[in-house]
């Protein structure tokens, strides 16, 4: 099934794409995130819309008024906040979704970029039976594209890049590779989470999201500096969507970066 569901559509709409784009895969890749993007769009649009109204709920006045009534009482605070999100249409966990959704598309591409550009005997044969008679023939129709069956195997140079393995930049008198594009994912990271996040939000809203933001940016770049640079290029172009994404919904806030929680000052004592 997730082969069915997933890896083939992945394959044969990446190779669609190569197709279409002069044989070049990073171009296939970018395409195909711009698509991804376009897709899961309204998700997006709801997840930026949740965390605007939870950051516009901290000026709230019965927001301020619930937290001084019930400050001792965590229970029927965290009761009070709840049926405070349901009378104003708020549904504070809808930021989860569209990261969660990320996963499978993340694994099915990893496993379609690997199987695609793929070159042993075996591997090659696999290909073969994901794309199928049935796509080459659809291909067939589109005035232009090749026989998938030809194209293979596929080039998989791209800027500095192969797109099959790691991505690494080697600089003279440096005796390491410098992942270039791992660095750039977990800077934009970082910059997407804090623009889309509530800054000084209340920590119950926050519970299911706080933990994922912090780690989310270093996972990301994990992946993009351990797994093929065709994934890492994935992560790259999808962060700078999506901030293009919030500046087109009026959410980019560059002054947010900076932003720190304000730190209650105590009473001197009489």
């Amino acid at each position: 099934m997730w082969d069915s569901l997933i890896i083939k559509p992945f394959i044969n709409t990446l190779l669609l794409i190569y197709n279409l784009t002069g044989e070049n895969f990073g171009i296939a890749i970018i395409v195909f995130t711009i698509l991804v993007k376009l897709i899961t769009h309204p998700l997006i649009a709801r997840q930026i819309k949740s965390s605007a109204a939870l950051q516009d709920l901290q000026k709230d006045e019965e927001y301020l008024e619930m937290q001084k009534k019930y400050k001792n009482d965590k229970e029927r605070l965290a009761q009070a906040q709840m049926d405070l999100y349901k009378k104003k249409g708020i549904k504070p966990f809808a930021s989860c979704l569209p990261t969660l959704l990320q996963f499978p598309i993340i694994i099915g591409l990893y496993q379609s970029i690997i199987q695609t550009m793929g070159t042993a005997p075996l591997q090659v044969f696999n290909l073969v039976s994901k794309i199928g008679m049935g796509m080459a023939n659809f291909f067939s129709f589109i005035p232009g594209v090749k026989n998938p069956f030809t194209l293979i195997p596929l080039n998989n140079n791209f800027l500095w890049m192969d797109l099959s393995q790691p991505d690494r930049v080697y600089i003279p008198g440096i005796s390491f590779g410098i992942p270039v594009l791992a660095i750039f994912v977990v800077i934009t990271s970082i910059i997407q989470n804090k623009l889309i996040n509530p800054s000084g939000g209340d920590p119950q809203a926050n519970q299911a999201t706080g933990m994922m933001n912090i780690y989310m940016p270093l996972l990301m770049g994990w992946f993009a500096y351990s797994l093929s640079s065709g994934l890492a290029l994935y992560f790259a172009i999808s962060n700078v969507l999506s901030l293009l994404q919030y500046a087109a919904l009026g959410r980019v806030k560059i002054k947010d970066l900076f932003k720190k929680k304000a730190v209650p000052t105590k009473k001197p004592s009489a």
